[in-house]
């Protein structure tokens, strides 16, 4: 026999409730109270060099609610609504939180690097002269410039100056 509940339950995490919330329909709301706890202990007990600013950032959403309040349902979810659809910011945003998991991963292995910068800095020149070298003349042209380049290349990460007459 299914259950045919629905609705929304603010709750910690809870393990009796993954049920009703896995099968029957229910919508799991997280309790900010329950999140700024576990910070707040590593706060206090002094284990966190970075906690104090995110008790910080929990407390200023407090402030927010506060003077949310008194307000409608409408006006305090426009409030809430910090970064608006559609704008610069909320396409930054997405991105990141689109790609957290990936963007995350380096934490997981000491030998990942946090970025690829130092590779797009390094073909940028040629990203750049991409369009001119359309002209090089013929395929066997292109193709001998794009292995002298990698050769220029190779030789710059392994501390050569190639360039260097």
């Amino acid at each position: 026999m299914t259950s045919s509940r629905t609705g929304q339950l603010v709750s910690d995490d809870y393990a009796g409730y993954k049920k009703s919330f896995k099968d029957e329909g229910v919508t799991e709301l997280g309790c900010m109270v329950h999140a700024r706890r576990k910070f707040v202990e590593l706060h206090i007990a002094g284990k966190s060099q970075i906690v104090g600013e995110a008790v910080q950032q929990i407390r200023e959403l407090y402030e927010v609610e506060q003077k949310a309040h008194p307000l409608s349902v409408e006006e305090r979810h426009r409030i809430r609504q910090q970064v608006p659809d559609g704008t610069a910011i909320a396409k930054a945003l997405d991105y990141s939180l689109n790609g957290w998991t990936a963007l995350i991963r380096y934490l997981e292995d000491g030998a990942i690097p946090i970025d690829n910068n130092w590779v797009e800095n390094l073909i940028r020149p040629w990203a750049l002269g991409r369009k001119n070298w359309l002209l090089a003349g013929s395929l066997r042209r292109g193709q001998r410039a794009a292995a002298i380049m990698s050769l220029i290349q190779s030789a710059t990460l392994k501390g050569h100056e190639p360039l260097v007459i």
